[in-house]
């Protein structure tokens, strides 16, 4: 077991080492001088000349790479070109919206997914199913933004169950924080559940074909048992990698959600960056975004022990 964790961490290894040197080539292979695009048409040549010494521009190349290393490997991430202020200040400043976003999401796709891929497996063939289906085709096919304009328009405009955008921190209480994020996490969850909930009836119907849950239903077995003790655990893994799979999905749509709803976290530090040609905080956050991808595709591949034993590298 040690020497399989061991394994799977020496491989995510050459991927960060991958992801930090894109991130510094980024930059620096940008066609015509990053400075000038930074500054802007209007800036002064005194003031594309500082950009270009912050930015350590005006050395030589492999000189660049190794302090941008160091820096790197210390935590430091740069400054904002924008607002002057340490990269991984401004990124902690927006941490919590977005990763409280992220979890109630996934919550929601679970809740939503689980049950209703596990109903049109054990009722495949049936109406049920082909509802469930088509909610998941449905929900996968539509983009974020377009789920986010309806269900403001709905509960929002319409019922008014919910604010139109905002956020409330978590300072402020429990429920007032989870309440400004319902909308924008249902939109998020959407994409996720749907895909969830294919998988789910797929890797069901696979298991429950086989003999040994055959056998298990001969001996007398409660079907709830059958179901929970002999599908669903092994019918676990290819859900287990789709969960993994869909925080890709959901890092992607965090950017596009909070834009729509106005919350001040990372997606949307990533626009606001982006559109202010802000670098340092591009990287940083790209880093930042890669990093936890990576940790959270190594936690999937070590989660596979814990639900089949045979599995070993």
């Amino acid at each position: 077991m040690m020497l399989y964790v061991l394994r799977r961490l020496a491989a995510t290894v050459p991927v960060l080492l991958f992801v930090a040197l894109f991130v510094f080539f980024l930059l620096r292979l940008t066609p015509g001088d990053p400075a000038v695009l930074i500054a802007g048409d209007q800036a002064t040549e005194a003031q594309i000349e500082a950009i270009r010494q912050q930015l350590g521009l005006d050395k030589p190349f492999i000189e660049q790479l190794l302090a941008w290393s160091g820096r790197i490997l210390s935590g430091d991430l740069g400054r904002s070109v924008f607002s002057d202020m340490e990269v991984t200040r401004l990124i902690a400043m927006r941490v919590e919206p977005t990763v409280l976003l992220a979890l109630v999401a996934i919550v929601m796709a679970l809740v939503i997914a689980l049950p209703l891929g596990t109903l049109a497996a054990v009722k495949a063939g049936s109406r049920t199913d082909r509802a469930v289906m088509a909610f998941a085709m449905i929900g996968f096919s539509s983009p974020v933004f377009v789920i986010a304009f309806l269900l403001v328009y709905v509960f929002a405009l319409g019922l008014g169950w919910f604010p139109t955008q905002g956020y409330v921190p978590l300072a402020n209480g429990l429920w007032p924080c989870l309440n400004s994020l319902i909308l924008p996490s249902m939109a998020l969850a959407m994409l996720y559940a749907s895909l969830l909930a294919r998988i789910t009836r797929a890797s069901l119907l696979e298991v429950l074909s086989e003999d040994y849950v055959r056998t298990a239903r001969a001996k007398g077995l409660m079907p709830l048992r059958v179901l929970v003790r002999h599908a669903l655990q092994n019918a676990a893994i290819p859900i287990v990698t789709v969960v993994g799979v869909g925080i890709a999905a959901l890092l992607g749509g965090v950017v596009v959600t909070e834009t729509v709803f106005n919350i001040p976290g990372l997606g949307r530090l990533t626009t606001d960056a982006i559109l202010r040609r802000d670098y340092p905080v591009v990287q940083g956050l790209i880093l930042i975004f890669s990093g936890v991808y990576v940790l959270i595709n190594l936690l999937v591949d070590l989660s596979y022990v814990l639900f089949d034993p045979r599995i070993r590298y």
